[in-house]
């Protein structure tokens, strides 16, 4: 045992608080040698077995579990191994953390510095890597003020005295290679503030994470999957153009439909990738919205309190099996979109919260740095390394899982710096605003980049207030979504549709007022989880009238959806109009569509997708005037409204919304052109439920004027419905 005077720097190892433990440990020049150290709690005796020569036993350093060898000058870079035996006669050979070279470049720092390095998730985290001819694990996490980071895992009994990791100058990034760690290894960082508390915490950037209540990361290789999804994503540019159709199931993973018959296991992502192909096909659904499938630890919150920003939830299985969801969806052309949440994240102490003991993602002044109402913290849309790390996110699923875009939640609480606040409860901007203007610049970048790199991805805002511009290019001042969820037409309809018949006269206003702005925005059409969640009631309690009126406002409405400008979103379940509310934690009501009324009101549903997505005038143009044209909008007395779509060349359809349950006959409406017109479409049918009233599938126009229109038709308009016809020579 060798007795010597410790320096500053081997302190700061034997008591954890290290910045730079390669100072110390490893190989070093000493005298006319060399000098090999190493620290190993729990260590009895070591060996230095350098390669190619014998074991050399190292001498402990008395009083600690360091460990040292002097070597002859000539072996400076000669490769070796450590061989350690504990106490009780265990034993075993692994090569010194403290040889290795550092992974990451100057570049890398120096633009990690800036907030520009947009693939931070390659070099950021944990890896699977070849390094120094020695196969392993690197580990880099971003903490400014901690004393110290270690590397903490079962491969070293969650003692954070041993894989202590240097700092990297100035930039606050922290790494350290581990050799012969391999994929599957659970790891966290142990962190030492400046004040001297000791906390873990989870990876920020682990690919993969713990299935919920355990909250370590876990070490993904991502290298290992093979995509054979490239005829869909070398085609998404034409697929998602604004002339496309595009219908799209938002879908809660962990309630669409669950394994067990009591719905206590939740299914895995490739039955679940079979299963809703196959329905979404046959429905005739284009894509698939996910609620948040991003890590987080409470059901409760469905996803939106992210601790994992690039992590799929293993809930539902591993990375890998992620991929082969969205693979097989690509395969069988339907898209895949992902909600996102740049806005906020949860306390919990394993997560961003306070991460290197410091508010280092969220601001400190909790006026600008909490959400009251959610429990949760902002992120700091000013710090570059904050900005960076949101962006390397919204790149990494569009990249690693060829997700064909994002659905941004809580637009409208990013922008505004006095969202949910009262009066003295917020900080105004540099202007003297309630504007946030580094969120404004963080997701103007945030879509800049995303279209730059992944053509034909689509960006999609959750955003209900007026703020200009949302779905405009950043070049023409715009925030650079592709679309805008339209809040206000949401809101508006069902608002109409609440209303009892007899009143809906002195309502007529909320159904035509959307055509004011319907082009001011790229707009999704959204019935969310949110309509059908808290109390709000599902579809069917939101309708008046009796069972059968309930359906047949339904079908009214949802044909109304398909047949205004703009995109569509439908949450599951809706499709069917299960009766109870959404309830994140069981299964949709599936036994319900097997009957009627529910049946038929799915049965339409799949055939009003279809219709939308091969009738182009339903589809085409819808983001400018030329696709839209009223007929009437003002036969208030009688609850009916009248109009016609176009696509790109002008062909029509015409649609006439009957909103009563007064059956009116002989009905005269107003039409484009001469000729026959198919009935392509009647909700009241008997297939789905209605009263089977109608024109015998089509009608012949009069060269009658009407409503402004050279021809006129003489229609049955049945109760509570909507008719689509189609001119028989378009």
């Amino acid at each position: 045992m060798k007795k010597i005077n410790l320096s500053d720097e081997a302190w700061a190892v034997l008591e954890a608080r290290s910045y730079d433990p390669f100072a110390y440990l490893g190989r070093h020049p000493e005298g006319s040698g060399v000098v090999v150290r190493a620290f190993k709690p729990r260590a009895e005796k070591m060996w230095l077995l350098p390669e190619g020569g014998k074991a050399m036993p190292m001498a402990r350093i008395e009083g600690t579990d360091f460990f040292e060898k002097q070597w002859k000058s000539g072996d400076l870079d000669r490769n070796y191994r450590l061989r350690i035996e504990q106490a009780d006669g265990h034993s075993w050979e692994e090569e010194d953390v403290y040889r290795f070279a550092p992974i990451l470049g100057e570049m890398d720092l120096h633009l990690i510095g800036e907030g520009n390095h947009f693939e931070k998730y390659r070099i950021m985290g944990a890896h699977v890597r070849e390094h120094g001819g020695v196969s392993g694990v690197s580990f880099a996490v971003w903490a400014p003020s901690a004393r110290r980071v270690s590397v903490v895992g079962n491969f070293n009994h969650w003692d954070g005295r041993e894989h202590q990791m240097r700092v990297r100058g100035g930039s606050g990034v922290w790494e350290l290679f581990i050799p012969g760690l391999c994929e599957g290894e659970t790891y966290k960082f142990e962190l030492r503030s400046q004040h001297g508390e000791v906390f873990e915490k989870a990876d920020p950037y682990a690919q993969q994470m713990e299935l919920r209540p355990a909250t370590a990361s876990v070490v993904h290789n991502a290298k290992a999957y093979t995509w054979s999804d490239d005829a869909w994503v070398d085609n998404r540019a034409v697929l998602q153009a604004a002339d496309k159709p595009m219908s799209i199931y938002e879908v809660h993973l962990g309630s669409w439909r669950r394994q067990a018959d009591d719905g206590s296991e939740y299914m895995n992502y490739r039955e679940l990738a079979h299963q809703l192909v196959e329905y979404c096909q046959w429905m005739g659904y284009t894509h698939i919205e996910l609620m948040p499938v991003t890590e987080h630890p409470f059901d409760g919150s469905w996803g939106y309190q992210t601790v994992g920003y690039f992590a799929p939830t293993s809930r539902f299985g591993t990375p890998d099996e992620f991929r082969y969801f969205v693979d097989y969806c690509h395969q069988n052309n339907i898209g895949v979109f992902l909600d996102w949440v740049p806005a906020h994240f949860p306390k919990d102490a394993h997560g961003l919260a306070r991460f290197d003991g410091t508010p280092l993602y969220e601001h400190e002044d909790p006026r600008l740095g909490e959400h009251k109402d959610w429990g949760t913290y902002i992120f700091n849309f000013g710090r570059n390394e904050v900005r960076n790390f949101l962006i390397a996110s919204a790149l990494f699923w569009l990249d690693e899982y060829h997700l064909d875009g994002l659905r941004v939640d809580a637009v409208a609480s990013m922008l505004y710096l006095d969202y949910s606040r009262e009066e003295g409860e917020w900080m105004p901007n540099k202007y003297g605003g309630r504007e946030n203007l580094e969120a404004v610049e963080f997701i103007k970048q945030f879509n800049c980049l995303i279209h730059e790199r992944f053509p034909g991805a689509v960006t999609m805002a959750e955003e209900s207030t007026s703020w200009p511009m949302v779905s405009r290019p950043v070049y023409l001042g715009g925030l650079g979504f592709t679309m805008k969820w339209n809040m206000g037409w949401m809101n508006d309809t069902l608002s109409y549709f609440e209303n009892e018949p007899i009143y809906r006269s002195y309502h007529h206003h909320a159904l035509t007022f959307s055509m004011v702005y319907a082009f001011t925005e790229n707009f999704i059409l959204p019935f969310s989880h949110d309509e059908v969640v808290h109390g709000k009631g599902s579809m069917p309690q939101k309708m008046p009238g009796d069972d059968w009126q309930k359906f047949a406002n339904l079908r009214l409405l949802y044909t109304y959806m398909y047949t205004h400008p703009g995109k569509k979103l439908q949450f599951n379940g809706l499709e069917f109009g299960q009766w109870p509310e959404w309830n994140f934690d069981v299964s949709l009501s599936w036994d319900q569509a097997n009957f009627m009324p529910h049946r038929g009101l799915q049965l339409m549903m799949r055939d009003l997708n279809h219709l939308y997505r091969d009738v182009p005038a339903l589809h085409e143009v819808d983001f400018d005037g030329a696709g839209f044209q009223w007929i009437d909008c003002n036969d208030a007395e009688q609850s009916v409204l009248s109009y016609i779509r176009r696509d790109k060349n002008g062909g029509p359809v015409v649609v006439v919304l009957n909103l009563t349950p007064v059956p009116r006959d002989h009905y005269r409406l107003g039409v484009p052109l001469a000729g026959h017109y198919n009935e392509i479409m009647n909700s009241d049918a008997k297939t789905y439920g209605g009263s089977n009233q109608g024109n015998a599938g089509g009608v012949a126009a009069e060269e009658k004027p009407w409503m402004n229109q050279p021809y006129s038709v003489s229609l049955t308009l049945p109760p509570l419905s909507c008719l689509i016809f189609r001119p028989a020579q378009a």
